[in-house]
Formats: C-alpha cells, structure tokens, sequence
C-alpha cells in the first residue's frame, strides 16, 4: 500500500508542473514519513526512474539513417513547435525536493547515502539531456515553489553545467555501491559503476565538435575525457565485466557480463512494446514502427571486417552484384540483427521452416512493400516498410497471441559502449595502440574473421582514419539502441542526414535465367516456403514514398532553441544565437 501511495503521490506530483521551472503541488508530500522510512523513500527515487530512462523504443534511431522515417522535413524545428525539445524541470524538481530532505530525516546512514547518491546521479542525467539539446540552461539545485520562489532566472554558461553535473557525479560516485550484483536485490538501481560510465559517455559530449566547433579535436577537454573513460574502462573491467560470447545475447541473456546498468521488465508486471512494433504485422499485433534502411544494410562489413565495395575485401562484389546477394558473407552482427526477403525467421507459433517474405503479391499484405506493376495488388506499407525488419533483441519465443508480453530488460548502457568511449578518447589523445585494441576485441566478440595480419579488416594507421573506424564500428555494434542520432550530433555530422532521403529494397521473384517469375507461379511458391532469397532480384525503393522524402537539418539543428512559450513566462532566459538570441550553448 505504501508503495501504491508513493506511485500516485509521485504521478500527481509530476503532472502538476505545467510553467517553466514551475513546482508541483507538494500538499500531499509528507518528508517525515517519507524519509523516515526506507521503503518509501526507494519509492520516491524508484518512480522517477521511468522518467529517466525509458524503455525498449523501436523508433529511437529513426530520426537517424538507420531507420525508416522522414523526421525532419522542412522547419521541423521552430522557436514555437517545441522540435528536439527537452526542458525536463518537473523531474529535476522531485530529486531537488528530495536532495533537500533526505539529510533531515532518519534512514540508516548506507540507506540515506545510497538514496542521496541516486538523486544526485538523477540530478545530472536529467540536465545531461537538456545540455546535450540547447547547451547552458538554469541549473537550478533547490525545490522552487511557484508562490515564493523567483522562477525567472537566466541560464548557466554551458562551461557551468558540465562543471556542475560533474560534481553531483562525484558526489553519486562517493555515496553509491561501486556494484549492484545482478543475483542482489539491488540489481536495476543505479551503482557507482554505472554513474562512472555514464560520466565516462557525458565527457566525449563535453569534449565534441558539437560543444567545439572552433577547435573540435585538439581542445583540453580531450585529455580529461581520456582519463575518465580510461578508469570507467579498467575499473569495470577488473571488475569482471566483459562482452558476452555472442553478440545475439548482450539483452536476451539478461543481467550478462556486459550490462552495467538495465531497466527491469518482467511480465506481467512490467513489458516493453519491442516485439510488437519490430515483427512484421502477420506475425505480431501491432504496425511495424520503423525498419532498417538500404543504406545501414550497406553499412555492416563483410566477413572480413571490410565493406562490400573495398577492392581489397575478400568479399568484393560491385553494387548491381551486391543487389544480389546483400545477405552472403556478412558481418556476423547483420544475420543477428536485420531479417529480409526469404530468411529464416523461426518465430514461436509458426511452421518449421518458415521464411519471412517482403515481396509485393508473394508476401502477407501485412508484410509487404514495392511497387510491382505485375502485382494486382498494392502495397499499403511502402511509407515505413523497406523489405528489412528489425531482429536484434527479438524474443523469437513469443508467439503473435503473446508478443505483448515481451519481458525482456531493457540494458541502457553495456560495457561495449564503455569500450567505445574509451577507444574514442584514446584515439583523440594519440594513443591509437589503445583505440585500435578495443576495435579489434569488438571484432573478434562479433565473429569478423582476424585476416592473415590478425587486424579483423582494420586499415585504419592515422588518427583520422581510427576516428572514422570508430564512428563505423559504433553504428554497427550500438544499432537500435538509441545512440546514432546523438552521436552525428556531437560529432556535428548532420551532412550524414541533411537533404538525404532513405531507400529500401523491393524483392521481385525470378526465374533462373533472370526473368520475372509470374505471380501465380510465386505465390504458392512462398506459401510453402520454397523460396529462397537467390529467387528474387532486388530493386531500390524509395522510402516513403509519399509525403516529404527528404531529412532538412540546417547547421542550427545542432543545439534546439528553447520553446518562444517558455521565454515568453521567463524573460530572463536569452535565446539560442543560432535562433534569435544571444547565448552561445558551445564552450568556446
């Protein structure tokens, strides 16, 4: 009961805050009996928690080029429309409350450092996104009350913020358990390894052409960078954290070497929608939400840790041959994170041997996308549907009546990104040995074959080039987790996005000497799965095909403005000067 009062408590809390740093109605909040008791004051941090750190998100990455989705049209983003927009005080508003009552009250002294250690780090994660998004903002460290409080204050320099969020990092660090083992009751609340890591990730922000666009890879914040992520490294590493065997199970195997810190889900408690939203409709309950693009499909090496179009892989087909066997001798990642056109997809609930098909008149209307003129039909999917679906972090034993009990944690940072970071830094302060090692552990973890000169197709000498296998390496191994869209952003390489449509694969069934197979012939052909994916051509597609095509993002995209509502409550807020105003969101 206690805990169903505290959630409510909470609810209610945040949905009273409606102005700019507006407080909520506190009436109904007791400190006395909330800090005086160890269950209710895990409560009060536990509920923020979902508003910190979400859940599974099929579309996190379709504002990226991963994804199908035209995010970005023209003026997506405006002084008024709120585009990008993360001004997130009601949170920040609760753990300030709680930050100011936990020392009054009576826990046990581990609980109220544990307790104070989580507010902190909270504190810091919930600027973190609204520095990421407009750069400086009011850092505001005390509960303000909308009838005694002055709410009209400028923003902090952006310099400030990340000094003030690394202090209430260290004071998180100081005050939490260095580690919440998975077997404890403690699993799934932040621990000292994970606001070190998360640490670690905030300072390549710090660090990044994004904050530096006058001096992007030579400023002073690249060694203290190194340094942090160099410690988030050792530290968990001696530790015993280490990439699972096999990259398929970094979440399915929850609570793995790899996870340093995850969200709970466990049914019927608590689901994610992944399932729902990534399988193809005839198989799932819900639309497809987003789908793989053309151009990542070319984005994963080949075997040899090379791409498809490099004259020195061992694989090299040119483009029209590799329109032809997209899906042989690849990255083991892609096999175990994209389906397509005639895979094998061993979904519970569906016969032995069944393929998944994409092809216009061949495939379930559901599943379908093209444009076949021969077809008799038409596709009503070709605005989201690229002929590719999402398998990575698919729990295959769901069958279509239970793919809403989807279960599985969902893992917010795993040490393969901690790995990453600190290759990033190593490469940024001339250490390439260390950068390079980190590569090639990534490579081996995934399966790309080692080569005669035991570098898994690495060619990368200069400190440009390893910044580049970097880049690659972190858009293959981090897919679908949230991260592609942030990382163009603070390596300010919008150019990857701006004015660029997207493109999917139309699957068209052949015969053997190359021409169209008839429909009619198909068709029962795929009804029993005896077509394989060498039975079809494939022709590129544009992605949607109607409404807006192309992705707009200006250089000013690169930090959002702040919403012209919310200045107009708060007159002592300065705009963005890349939108009217005259703050500088960068460090330089």
């Amino acid at each position: 009961m206690k805990k169903i009062f505290i959630f409510f408590m909470a609810v209610t809390m945040l949905s009273a805050c409606k102005k700019a740093l507006d407080v909520d109605n506190l009436l109904a909040y007791d400190p006395e009996q909330i800090w005086n008791d160890p269950l209710l004051a895990d409560a009060y941090l536990t509920n923020i928690y979902p508003t910190a750190f979400g859940n599974h998100n099929v579309t996190a990455d379709g504002n990226s080029d991963q994804l199908s989705g035209i995010y970005f049209p023209q003026d997506a983003v405006t002084i008024t429309n709120g585009g990008l927009g993360n001004w997130n005080y009601a949170p920040i508003r609760l753990v300030n409350q709680a930050l100011l009552d936990i020392p009054k009250g009576t826990l046990p002294d581990a609980t109220k450092n544990r307790i104070l250690g989580e507010a902190y780090f909270l504190r810091a994660y919930f600027y973190f996104g609204m520095v990421r998004t407009y750069g400086g903002v009011p850092y505001i460290k005390i509960p303000q009350d909308r009838f005694t409080d002055e709410l009209n204050v400028p923003r902090n320099s952006t310099k400030e913020c990340f000094d003030f969020m690394y202090e209430d990092l260290d004071k998180a660090i100081s005050l939490l358990p260095k580690r919440n083992l998975p077997a404890s009751s403690s699993w799934g609340k932040i621990d000292g390894n994970f606001a070190l890591a998360f640490k670690a990730r905030m300072s390549l922000f710090k660090a990044s052409p994004q904050f530096n666009p006058n001096n992007p890879w030579d400023n002073t914040y690249w060694a203290d960078a190194y340094t942090v992520n160099k410690k988030a490294y050792d530290d968990l590493k001696a530790q015993g954290y280490q990439l699972v065997a096999d990259y398929a199970n970094t979440s399915l195997a929850e609570r793995n070497t790899e996870v340093v810190f995850s969200v709970i889900n466990q049914f019927p408690d608590k689901t994610a929608n992944w399932d729902n939203g990534i399988r193809p409709l005839s198989l799932s309950r819900g639309n497809v939400a987003a789908a793989p693009t053309l151009e990542f499909v070319k984005a994963f090496p080949m075997l040899d840790g090379k791409l498809y179009n490099d004259p020195t892989s061992a694989y090299f087909v040119s483009e029209a041959d590799f329109l032809k066997s997209y899906w042989k001798n690849r990255d083991p990642r892609f096999n175990k994170s994209i389906v397509w056109n005639a895979k094998a997809y061993p979904v519970s609930g569906t016969i032995t041997g069944y393929r998944q098909y994409t092809a216009l008149g061949i495939a379930n209307a559901l599943d379908n996308n093209g444009i076949n003129p021969n077809s008799p039909e038409r596709s009503t999917n070709n605005n989201v549907h690229t002929g590719f679906f999402i398998l990575k972090n698919s729990d295959l034993t769901l069958t279509q009546a239970n793919v809403l009990q989807y279960g599985i944690d969902y893992v917010l940072m795993r040490y393969a990104e901690v790995m990453l970071n600190y290759a990033e830094a190593a490469n940024e302060t001339n250490r390439p040995t260390e950068a390079l090692d980190i590569l090639k552990q990534i490579r081996t973890r995934a399966g790309i074959e080692a080569g005669t000169n035991g570098n898994y197709g690495i060619t990368a000498t200069t400190r440009v080039q390893i910044r580049q296998a970097i880049m690659e390496e972190r858009n293959i191994e981090l897919c679908f987790e949230g991260f592609r869209f942030n990382d163009l952003r603070r390596w300010r390489m919008f150019s990857l996005l701006d004015n660029k449509g997207k493109t999917g694969l139309e699957a068209v069934a052949i015969e053997a000497n190359g021409t169209e197979m008839s429909l009619s012939k198909a068709r029962p052909l795929g009804q029993t799965n005896q077509l394989l994916e060498e039975n079809f051509k494939y022709v590129p597609l544009s992605v949607p095909q109607t409404g807006n095509k192309l992705n707009i993002l200006p250089e000013k995209y690169y930090f959002a403005p702040i919403q012209q509502s919310i200045i107009a409550n708060a007159n002592k807020l300065q705009q963005n000067k890349d939108w009217g105003g005259s703050f500088d969101p960068t460090l330089q």
